[in-house]
């Protein structure tokens, strides 16, 4: 299994790296079953949060016993000191450790007062103080706290959306982390699920940086296994791939909805991440699951819209989310009644 140093942490990690999201969704005999064939397979370093629920604790109950050979993250929302320590306790209580080795700032939208001494950053070094946490970084889905992150000094590791779909302005977060010697971790490295058709592709996209590990959200044995596979014949960058990236360049860039959630929650239940990218989902995945009564409900519900506005003051990308959500609600009915003879 290859390996990457996480910049100046010295953190040597597995690239890939799991992402431990998906482990949520999963029953807790068949997550512990996942993780630690993840373990077995060689992936040597795993990101939670104590946002995914259980996800800590499913891991604690898998990897404690190999706790020393294990890289491990986790992160908090919290935006106070007294509210980071209590998620970092409970974090170190579900995953079953004495230490995290990074510790990082989830869903940062402004930079934590490192002079604040009740701020959620006086919270990290108290913990790092304590010797709870060796590592201190942050995730966020804006390009601007992103780049003024790595500008402070005041964080060793940024994790940021990043795939061969990104805008030139995110692919060139990368270098700015090798120069800053900060450590970089590619989340959506699917693009919220649209490139799964070509892991392949993605995994030679990965290869091109070779100080980013990229953290793949692994919910079943099958996807495992295929990434394992991908780790050991490690493809690189040919023509062949090249094209594949080009053509979803392409059809994928610009103004398409990266299923990053911070619209939601939606004040009449619009599921947004979802139904926003409909159209991308049904030509990119089996579109049959998406025409069912559940999923109809789902994107009819479209229609309670009240265009306050919250989602698209949320969006980190600037986009105009009622009128997207209307547009997919058009093109999802014409499609459904092109096909619902073959339902």
């Amino acid at each position: 299994m290859k390996t990457i140093r996480l910049g100046k942490t010295e953190l040597i990690v597995t690239k890939p790296a799991m992402g431990c999201l998906p482990v949520q969704r999963c029953d807790t005999d068949y997550a512990v079953k996942l993780l630690r064939a993840a373990y077995d397979g060689g992936i040597r370093y795993f990101d939670t949060a104590n946002m995914y629920t259980d996800s800590e604790y499913k891991m604690g109950l898998a990897l404690a016993d190999v706790r020393g050979d294990i890289v491990i993250s986790t992160k908090s929302a919290a935006k106070t000191k007294a509210g980071v320590l209590e998620h970092i306790e409970n974090s170190l209580r579900m995953l079953k450790t004495d230490y995290i080795d990074l510790f990082q700032f989830h869903q940062v939208t402004r930079l934590p007062d490192v002079n604040d001494p009740e701020s959620e950053y006086a919270g990290a070094l108290e913990a790092k103080k304590r010797g709870w946490i060796r590592h201190i970084g942050l995730t966020t889905h804006s390009i601007d706290i992103a780049e003024k992150s790595i500008e402070t000094g005041d964080y060793e590791t940024l994790q940021f959306p990043f795939s061969y779909i990104s805008s030139e302005r995110d692919l060139a977060l990368a270098e700015k982390c090798r120069e800053a010697d900060m450590g970089y971790i590619a989340m959506k490295g699917l693009a919220g699920g649209l490139l799964g058709p070509n892991a392949r592709a993605c995994h030679a996209f990965m290869n091109l940086y070779d100080n980013v590990v990229p953290i793949w959200g692994i919910q079943s044995l099958e996807e495992l296994e295929q990434w394992l596979k991908l780790a050991e014949e490690d493809p690189q960058m040919d023509e062949e791939i090249s094209a594949v990236i080009k053509k979803d360049r392409q059809e994928l860039s610009g103004s398409f909805c990266r299923s990053c959630g911070y619209c939601m929650p939606c004040t009449v239940g619009i599921e947004i991440r979802n139904c926003a990218r409909m159209d991308m989902l049904l030509r990119r995945s089996p579109w049959r699951p998406y025409l069912s009564d559940e999923w109809r409900a789902k994107m009819n519900k479209i229609n309670d819209c009240v265009e306050c506005g919250l989602c698209s003051s949320r969006c980190p990308y600037g986009l105009d989310t009622p009128s997207l959500l209307k547009y997919m609600l058009k093109d999802y009915n014409e499609l459904y009644e092109a096909h619902k003879h073959l339902l």
